[in-house]
């Protein structure tokens, strides 16, 4: 149950209107270049990740106690 044709021409036809079609080109270039940057800075993340990952196997990426909390701390008093 996606957006059919009729209901992106409608969504279209409105932009064109309230926007006009100068506007539009516009909005559209501006979004294709963010839309643009944002994967390319997804891709050099995803990048860093893996090198970092590559570079120390076994280094730990978070240090977590085995040993449960102290349960005299958590504990509410009863008067």
């Amino acid at each position: 149950m996606g957006i059919g044709f009729r209901e992106l021409l409608i969504i279209l036809v409105i932009a064109l209107v309230i926007f006009g079609a100068k506007r539009l080109k516009t909005i559209g270039s501006d979004l294709g270049g963010a839309v643009k940057g944002f994967k390319k800075a997804m891709g050099e993340g995803e990048e860093e990740d893996s090198k970092q990952q590559l570079s120390s196997p076994n280094e730990k990426d978070a240090d977590f106690d085995s040993t449960p909390a102290n349960k005299s701390s958590t504990k509410s008093s009863n008067v």
